[in-house]
């Protein structure tokens, strides 16, 4: 096993795993204070458009990962809703359908290879908006967002070895964002013991 394998396989994993504590903690606390359906319903939706765009790129790690990802958010944003978010705060998610389709329409993987990347940001700011606005983050998943820094990471090296700058330009991205989530999340965790 070479070591684009060994990556592959790492980020399929983390892949299929790091939106789960979110999913979980959602179902067990049947609240969602501090998380943002729009990230939610958009990380899905941007997901899948990865998926595809693994599938017409013949990189099958890229199509499990985000493609088990994109169903797991799915539930997140189905959930959020469930546990009092509300419909109206999705935003982002339509348009930003229109335009993957778009891309997709006019160029195919290379539309999606252009447009997906920027998506982790599309997708993750509202998340961003919503840790740095709200008071009470207890159900936002410090996990999720830690192994979401991890994916970023570890796609980061595949996209160097396998010199594929659309994967190279999310994995960046997703770092800097997952890691400002993170850092709201802890920042809030120690006001609020503080507090105690």
């Amino acid at each position: 096993m070479n070591i684009t394998a060994i990556l592959g396989l790492a980020g399929t994993i983390i892949g299929l795993v790091r939106a789960l504590p979110q999913l979980l903690g959602l179902l067990r606390s049947k609240e969602a204070l501090g998380v943002s359906v729009d990230t939610a319903l958009t990380s899905a939706i941007v997901s899948f458009g990865w998926a595809i765009y693994g599938f017409l790129t013949q990189q099958p790690y890229v199509v499990l990962a985000t493609g088990s990802s994109g169903v797991v958010f799915l539930m997140i944003a189905v959930s959020a809703v469930r546990f009092g978010r509300k419909l109206r705060e999705i935003r982002v998610t339509p348009v930003w359908f229109l335009v993957l389709v778009s891309a997709f329409l006019v160029k195919e993987e290379v539309g999606l290879g252009i447009i997906l990347p920027v998506s982790i940001l599309v997708s993750n700011v509202p998340q961003i908006y919503v840790a740095a606005r709200e008071e009470d983050l207890k159900d936002l998943s410090l996990g999720t967002w830690v192994l979401s820094m991890s994916d970023g990471f570890v796609w980061g090296i595949y996209s160097l070895i396998e010199n594929d700058y659309s994967i190279m330009v999310f994995a960046l991205f997703q770092l800097i964002t997952s890691g400002a989530v993170t850092f709201l999340k802890l920042s809030n965790q120690k006001k609020i013991q503080g507090g105690d």
